[in-house]
């Protein structure tokens, strides 16, 4: 910002209200010319306001077009600031007023638009008396009217708030009789920041701005946006360690996705992204491709990212009876030492999955950021650690050299799940989540307002008797208009996959089988196909139904045990919160986990 424009962003924190949504200086995209400022206000409407930091000795001459300058290096005609933001809120409501939601049938307001749009400019540097003594009236009126305009003492630190107010919206032609709704903000939002639409597809995380005239056609019913927490959040992640710690469905991919978006625009080192589930990698490198960014971004899950390494600066595998997973990184972390890989490689590093790291992991890959830039993103959720062989985070960040003290945000709103699913989940988990370390806490989520069915639990008599089951579901769904790449269905581990898989293949349903690691890379979320994956490679993903088979399965090792063990909690709590609007379970062995199923909430129905 200038000196001038955060002046005047203070001053309008502190003179205006809560309800008042607020954008500064959005980023430039795809033929999208805002002004400086645009403020929207449910009762009054969408104001943009250039900012322009003139001094008056400076200022020579302004018609209706443009303005002459005296600057150090002489003479400047910059464009008339009141006709640039004329055209610029021409711009938007162009846009605005496609979208029928937005315009007000038979009205000669605003061109047709359900709500006043104004313009103005900003002169932080002048009052309103330098302005009256450097130009005639009678021109200054014409080209810069007093009630478009803010000058410098129209903001000092005495100004009250009301008054300012008044100032504001006096730049409008006319008042605002009904309050915008929330659906309408959205999807003015929508309109004009394509980068924080939803895709409605599995693993779209953005919708492409439609530039076909007919975009009324193509206009979804329902709009799917960040909301204001997350589109804050998003846009001003700085320079630096930052974490975020969201329960599951918060949104923290999206933010991920979106970030990476941002550093591709302004970083010329490349831009790593590493997470831990293969299947979650191949969806992030879509996203990356559909952008056209991914010469900027690459996407590994991390044991990836360690063989490209060795390979790349030729170092050889440590030789042990280890497994080969743990040789690899171990190799890596030598080679580093050695100086054989090269530290600071990547202008910018962003972590999904963190809470599935181990420290050493961090610890080498937070070596791995430019110095320079120092831009390092940790998305976290504690209660997703279904890897930890340990009871809860040993480490602090700070020793693995994540320095993000005070720079932690933590998003508790669920915004993927129903109530109903979201409230059995945390019931059947909680007393088995571990609280972390005291820089990352386990947070409850909470759920943002939605409600659905009630989760359906499906006691059989055998594992054949599940998979027919699942099927019927599949069948029942279909004759509803459900398509195949809306369903998943999870399994714990055993043999829940195979039977499934053959019974699909029999019914001659399409599917992925994301059970190896080749098929989780080639893993296509857009495709129409059933997904069929072990519930860990279902980690950062989600499908508007998910059936869980065997849901009660703890392997020979551990089935003697009393009680259900965090591992096998955790792992269920992460299926039973990929599923969006409709979730089943159905199980046939009799143990502490069945016994913890049969005490939660959910009912037992026909397929939902």
């Amino acid at each position: 910002m200038t000196a001038g424009a955060k002046r005047f962003a203070r001053r309008l924190l502190e003179l205006l209200e809560d309800d008042y949504l607020l954008w500064y200086d959005i980023p430039v995209a795809k033929q999208r010319r805002y002004p400086d400022f645009m403020i929207l206000h449910p009762a009054r409407g969408l104001l943009l306001l250039e900012v322009k930091d003139w001094k008056a000795d400076a200022l020579q001459t302004i018609n209706s077009v443009e303005a002459v300058l005296l600057t150090d290096t002489g003479l400047k005609t910059e464009p008339n600031p009141l006709e640039q933001a004329r055209q610029r809120a021409v711009q938007v409501v162009n846009q605005l007023i496609r979208d029928p939601q937005l315009r007000t049938s038979g009205s000669r307001q605003a061109e047709g638009l359900a709500f006043p749009f104004g313009y103005g400019v900003v002169f932080p540097n002048i009052t309103r008396k330098q302005f009256n003594e450097g130009l005639p009236e009678g021109d200054r009126q014409k080209v810069l009217p007093d009630h478009l305009l803010i000058c410098r003492d129209d903001f000092t630190d005495s100004a009250d708030s009301e008054d300012f107010q008044k100032q504001l919206w006096h730049m409008f032609n006319y008042q605002f009789r009904h309050k915008l709704s929330l659906p309408q903000i959205d999807r003015i939002r929508w309109h004009l920041f394509p980068e924080i639409r939803i895709s409605a597809q599995q693993g779209g995380f953005f919708d492409q701005d439609p530039q076909t005239p007919d975009l009324a056609q193509q206009l979804p019913e329902l709009i799917r946006i960040m909301d204001i927490q997350q589109e804050q959040l998003a846009r001003s992640i700085g320079e630096g360690h930052r974490v975020i710690h969201g329960v599951a469905g918060s949104g923290k991919t999206l933010i991920l996705g979106y970030r990476c978006l941002q550093l591709a625009e302004v970083l010329h080192q490349p831009i790593l992204v590493l997470c831990f589930n293969i299947t979650l990698a191949a969806r992030l490198r879509a996203f990356i491709d559909e952008k056209g960014i991914s010469s900027k971004v690459q996407v590994y899950h991390f044991h990836d990212w360690c063989g490209e390494q060795l390979r790349a600066y030729q170092v050889n595998m440590i030789r042990s009876e280890a497994p080969y997973w743990e040789r690899q990184v171990a190799s890596v972390i030598q080679g580093v030492e050695r100086g054989q890989i090269p530290k600071g490689q990547y202008g910018a590093l962003l972590i999904d999955e963190g809470h599935d790291f181990e420290p050493e992991w961090l610890k080498l890959v937070a070596q791995m950021v430019d110095p320079q830039t120092n831009s390092l993103l940790l998305l976290y959720d504690d209660a997703q650690t279904i890897y930890q062989r340990k009871n809860k985070l040993k480490f602090s960040l700070s020793s693995v050299g994540i320095q993000a003290q005070g720079r932690t945000t933590i998003l508790k709103l669920n915004y993927r799940n129903t109530r109903e699913i979201l409230q059995f989940a945390y019931e059947f988990a909680k007393e088995y989540l571990s609280h972390g370390d005291d820089e990352i806490p386990l947070v409850k989520p909470e759920a943002s307002g939605r409600n659905g069915d009630a989760p359906v639990i499906e006691k059989c008599e055998t594992l054949e008797q599940e998979v027919a089951f699942a099927l019927h579901c599949l069948q029942v769904w279909q004759s509803k208009g459900i398509a195949w790449h809306d369903i998943a269905i999870l399994y714990p581990g055993g043999m829940a996959g195979t039977g499934m898989a053959k019974a699909l293949k029999q019914a001659g349903i399409a599917f992925f089988w994301l059970a190896t690691s080749s098929n989780k890379k080639q893993y296509r979320p857009e495709e129409n196909r059933v997904s069929l994956m072990p519930i860990p490679s279902s980690k950062g993903l989600e499908f508007d139904r998910v059936i869980i088979l065997d849901s009660s399965y703890i392997p020979k090792s551990r089935a003697e045990q009393l009680a259900p063990v965090d591992e096998e909690v955790r792992r269920l709590y992460v299926g039973l919160t990929r599923a969006k609007s409709h979730l089943v379970l159905s199980y046939h062995r009799d143990n502490a986990l069945s016994q913890a199923l049969a005490l939660s909430s959910a009912q037992k129905t026909a397929p939902p």
